[in-house]
């Protein structure tokens, strides 16, 4: 069948069922629905029927199919969901829900043969009624804990009839944020749902005039302007010895994205003396920079300061400038203000982690993220290759890794892929097991184009690479890239847990060629553990020879990688995060350890820390450092790694690991910071339903992380999660002034969770970002009492100058041009029929409307009447979520004119005809849903 939105078939399904006089009910017992007329749609409905254990969901399933019912039996559904549905739980909450289910005439079960992971099955069960043609069911589930957002609803829905194979269903995910029973997590939530009234509130920035100084991000230590401008094109003359002869081809390459005519000189040089603030040492990657009527000059204490030189001479250029480029229409020069700049940072190591094990992104877009890494200064890429989900890298000799461990399919049995996961196996590609996927992203998301400025519903619609790896050609071109911005690549290989995708790729080799060279687990193990994404199956055995073979072999051939490339490998991170269980199960029932001299007896505990020491041996003939998660190395235990640096992460107040990322480097143990409360990008920037992401350590947006204090954690305690006021507790342990030596740097964490699409990716990461490279170099960290006065310049920096270069923004070497920064929704309030708007980072423009269809700029209070819309316009035409101000709720029965604006399960819909009572969302051509 040709691939046609959900709407347009329902109605052909229906002119057909009319055309062959087949009344519902009708229909032969072998007659089956069309699987996307068959739409799903979730939504949380009650988080009080048991606190903070689970919640009520209703399940609707809405038969489209005008000739077809979904029988009593013979069907299934299956789906993906990072909260595991009740059912499936041992205990009383297991039993309750199945019970429920059972009430119902359904089961719910686990979907894949080695019940491991995310995977489920809907199917009838005694008493099921089918659902008729044109009929809609609401089906009552409890799925754990809590579900505030629509990224936690189920995804990847299909449907399969007497075993047959599987094919799409459309899913959407409705949350009311008017309704405190979808909204409050449990009883201790007291965290409020952002609107455009809070959001009002909370933009308190004035507009500012910006220094020089600070229009730059991250903020160099000085900044003088001088007086007049400077013309530059991209025919200016570059000078440069011939060890720059990279950072000058990179310059005239970003200059003649911009350019085409021939400007003032440009000279590039490096001191290796060059003391930028003046303290008697010289200042590692640093810069300085003069423009003045010779031309600009910029000189570095070594290449990459001198590339960071370049990068600040990038953001000189008008932002007008990369918009008329962008356009087609370069300026023959550009002026940039005659000005002396000097600049040196804070840390030696400035990181982003990108996990591309639980969604894979291409070759490209890291190449992007490289780019813009570079532009903000940042020098470290923590290249996530493997995880429980997925292999990512080519490794010749073991084949089974990317021809098993790097695929997603519908494959139960797991016979030569992956089962999937996440709401995704190939993307919306075929081949993957499930038939009749959308032909598009606008298909999968219901017929609208993704902005992916918020939670898209194409992303339960199997948007999103489960599959795909980087060939060595690839990873070896990464490498190049990421060495020619004086970027180093720290791969990361994740184990003993977060293992899955290699563990069971070795098994299947094993099967395939029945050699255990490699293998990475011992079948006669009978410990029982399931870790944080539920897998039962993911742990590499510390007592199997084949696990250090496979390592090693691992880790030469990605050496080799780096050593084609010509690119350093100066560190190999090890993993070594959330082993699933308590520490006293791990292989406990394993014969191996138990048989091995040198494991025989050894605690859980004791296993791990053998793994360890020998993993971590085992990266040292590679790589001069290693680091790993603080999962790896606790500080109250004495054992520590030879040249390892712990990421200490799981700071979340009241967890009780708050201060160990100083207690490691009180001691004497070099640390890189990786907080989640402040660093972790994937996390949603508020508690609105529609802001895509997590929210299990904080929510994190550019406030938080331009507001972190890497020496003084303790400083951003002052929530928790759910809103709560806390007090930092006087026994976490203080940073000593020796222990602040020994803190290298701080890391950006973007794991893939919710990472289905670049646009996505970018949206979490900007301005996050920005924010994180300001922490990271600027030297000159506001302490907590001035740090409101230095969010409201940064707010107005990301407004005026920042937003507008990344609108237009040109990765050098790349195709493409803009960034999918998040644009945010404004806030606005009516108060007796005036509007009143306002935007957090000033310098963006507001709209408002009162129809949903003009809108108008809004420069001032207006007079809008009842209610009215508004949104943010940035600088390349792209707008934020809209922000609906007193537009009332939808009422049954009631009759609405064309063009009223209604608010209903969450959704803002607009009469496209009067007099219409019909339900928005459920019949077509009465109601326009608005973006």
């Amino acid at each position: 069948m040709p691939n046609r939105p959900a709407a347009v078939l329902s109605a052909a399904a229906l002119a057909a069922s009319l055309a062959a006089i087949v009344t519902p009910g009708a229909a032969a017992a072998d007659c089956h629905p069309d699987a996307r007329d068959l739409v799903v749609t979730y939504q949380p409905v009650d988080h009080t029927v048991a606190d903070a254990q689970y919640h009520r969901a209703r399940l609707t399933i809405d038969n489209r199919d005008g000739r077809c019912a979904l029988g009593s039996g013979g069907w299934a559904m299956r789906f993906n969901a990072v909260r595991r549905p009740a059912a499936v739980l041992d205990g009383a909450a297991g039993d309750t829900a199945r019970a429920q289910l059972a009430a119902q005439g359904l089961a719910i079960t686990r979907a894949d043969d080695a019940r491991s992971g995310d995977f489920y099955t809907l199917e009838p069960a005694d008493g099921f009624e089918a659902v008729a043609p044109g009929e809609r069911r609401a089906i009552d589930v409890n799925f754990e804990l809590w579900a505030v957002h629509k990224s936690d609803a189920p995804a990847g829905w299909t449907v399969s009839f007497g075993g047959g194979r599987p094919s799409w269903v459309p899913a959407k995910a409705l949350l009311d944020p008017a309704d405190p029973k979808q909204t409050t997590a449990f009883s201790g939530d007291h965290r409020p749902v952002q609107t455009a009234a809070s959001r009002y509130a909370e933009n308190t920035a004035r507009r500012l005039d910006l220094t020089l100084r600070q229009s730059i991000v991250p903020q160099p230590l000085s900044a003088a302007a001088s007086g007049g401008t400077v013309a530059v094109g991209g025919g200016s003359r570059v000078s440069a010895p011939g060890p720059l002869r990279g950072e000058a081809a990179y310059l005239r390459s970003a200059l003649d994205d911009v350019t085409a005519g021939r400007g003032a000189p440009v000279s590039l040089a490096v001191d290796p003396k060059l003391d930028v603030d003046r303290d008697g040492k010289a200042d590692a990657e640093g810069y300085t920079l003069t423009a003045d009527g010779g031309g600009v000059r910029i000189t570095g204490t070594d290449r990459a300061g001198v590339l960071y030189g370049v990068q600040t001479l990038r953001q000189l250029v008008p932002a007008g400038a990369y918009a008329a480029a962008a356009k087609g229409r370069r300026p023959a020069t550009v002026d940039v203000p005659r000005a002396r700049i000097s600049d040196a940072p804070l840390f030696g190591y400035r990181g982003l982690q990108i996990d591309v094990g639980r969604h894979f992104e291409t070759r490209q877009t890291i190449e992007k993220f490289l780019d813009l890494m570079s532009f903000t200064k940042l020098n470290r890429l923590h290249l996530g290759l493997t995880n429980d989900e997925g292999w990512r890298l080519q490794i010749p000799g073991l084949p089974e890794l990317t021809g098993f461990g790097s695929r997603r399919e519908f494959d139960l049995r797991e016979t030569g892929a992956l089962h999937q996961g996440m709401g995704s196996a190939d993307d919306l590609r075929p081949g993957d097991g499930i038939s009749g996927k959308a032909s598009g992203a606008t298909e999968a998301n219901l017929g609208r184009a993704p902005a992916y400025q918020g939670f898209e519903q194409g992303t339960l619609n199997f948007v999103g690479k489960g599959s795909g790896f980087y060939s060595v050609q690839d990873f070896e071109e990464i490498l190049r890239y990421a060495a020619e911005r004086h970027i180093e690549v720290v791969p990361e290989l994740n184990f003993p847990a977060h293992a899955r995708a290699a563990v069971q790729s070795m098994e299947r080799r094993y099967q395939r060629t029945h050699d255990s060279a490699y293998r990475l687990l011992d079948p006669a193990d009978t410990s029982r553990h399931t870790s944080v994404q539920y897998y039962t199956d993911n742990l590499a055995n510390p007592c199997l020879p084949g696990t250090y073979a496979f390592l090693d072999k691992v880790a030469s051939e990605v050496a080799k990688m780096y050593e084609r490339a010509g690119a350093p490998l100066n560190r190999l991170n090890l993993g070594g995060d959330e082993p699933p269980g308590p520490p006293g199960g791990w292989w406990s029932g394993s014969p191996a350890c138990r048989k091995a001299p040198d494991t025989a007896g050894k605690s859980g505990e004791e296993l791990k820390e053998l793994f360890f020491t020998r993993w971590n041996g085992i990266a040292h003939k590679y790589a001069p450092a290693t680091s790993g998660w603080e999962d790896i190395t606790d500080p109250d235990r004495s054992f520590r790694l030879k040249g390892f640096t712990p990421l200490p992460w799981q700071n979340v107040w009241g967890w009780g690991r708050e201060d160990w990322a100083y207690r490691f480097a009180n001691e004497g143990t070099p640390v890189i910071l990786a907080h989640a409360t402040n660093l972790y990008m994937d996390l949603a920037y508020g508690k609105d339903p529609d802001e895509p992401g997590y929210y299990w350590a904080a929510y994190v947006d550019e406030k938080s992380t331009f507001g972190y204090q890497p020496f003084d954690v303790y400083a951003n305690a002052t929530e928790d999660r759910w809103g709560n006021p806390i007090t930092p507790n006087p026994a976490w342990t203080k940073l000593t002034p020796e222990g602040r030596k020994n803190i290298l740097g701080l890391e950006a964490q973007l794991w893939a969770e919710n990472g289905k699409a670049p646009g996505i990716r970018e949206y979490q990461a900007f301005p996050k970002l920005l924010g994180v490279a300001e922490r990271a170099w600027n030297r000159d960290t506001p302490a907590p009492d001035r740090m409101d006065a230095a969010w409201n310049v940064f707010s107005n920096t990301l407004g005026q100058k920042t937003f507008p270069l990344l609108s237009f923004y040109k990765p050098v070497g790349l195709r493409g041009t803009g960034v999918n920064y998040r644009v945010p929704p404004p806030g606005a309030k009516i108060s007796e029929g005036t509007l009143s708007a306002n935007v957090r980072d000033p310098g963006l423009a507001v709209e408002y409307s009162t129809d949903g269809v003009d809108w108008r700029p809004y420069t001032a209070p207006v007079r809008a009447g009842a209610y009215a819309l508004a949104r943010t316009r940035s600088a390349d035409g792209r707008t934020s979520r809209i922000s609906p101000v007193g537009v009332p709720a939808w009422q049954g029965g009631a009759a609405y004119r064309a063009g009223a604006l209604v608010r209903h399960q969450g959704e803002l819909f607009r009469a496209t005809r009067g007099g219409s009572g019909k339900e928005p969302g459920r019949e077509t051509g009465h109601w326009a849903l608005l973006q």
